[in-house]
């Protein structure tokens, strides 16, 4: 096995424990040796999450961002992730986003972040009375001079989707 492949075999054990371990954690978890622009930049885009506040995630995302994993119409490039906060937003206006765990190796970071809020706006022309919403998602970022320029993402949709009523 290659030092590459035992840096990666021991950055997802410590992925596994960190998830394992905690379902609720309320502090993120930092592992591994990245530089801490690295992180920086993830606890950045995760505060853009958890506000909504477009100069954080200029300040988070280079501006060749690239999202590995685009939804269908969503913009490319950093107007993706202020066009579906906006939306989000707009059905969920008490969203709140925790970095439940960040854990970081060179210039890859994992981030858990944990959605919660009240759907008291409308989505997809539905229009909520006030249900949770209480849902998960996973990032992985490739960071470079500081910046975000790439995201790996899965978010726990079918949850989301069920607790908006469109499923």
């Amino acid at each position: 096995m290659t030092s590459t492949n035992h840096i990666a075999a021991g950055t997802i054990a410590a992925l596994a424990f960190a998830f394992a371990t905690t379902a609720t954690a309320t502090a993120a978890v930092h592992v591994g040796g990245a530089p801490d622009p690295v992180v920086q930049a993830a606890r950045t885009y995760a505060q853009f999450w958890n506000t909504g506040d477009p100069a954080l995630a200029r300040a988070a995302l280079a501006p060749g961002f690239i999202d590995r994993t685009l939804p269908p119409g969503r913009a490319q490039g950093p107007d993706g992730p202020l066009q579906a906060s906006r939306t989000f937003r707009a059905a969920v206006p008490d969203l709140r986003a925790e970095a439940t765990d960040i854990v970081a190796e060179g210039d890859r970071v994992a981030v858990r972040l944990h959605f919660t809020g009240h759907f008291t706006g409308t989505f997809d022309g539905r229009q909520g009375h006030g249900e949770p919403i209480d849902f998960q998602a996973f990032d992985l970022y490739r960071v470079k001079n500081g910046r975000i320029a790439e995201n790996w993402h899965l978010e726990d949709n079918l949850t989301l989707l069920r607790q908006l009523g469109a499923r």
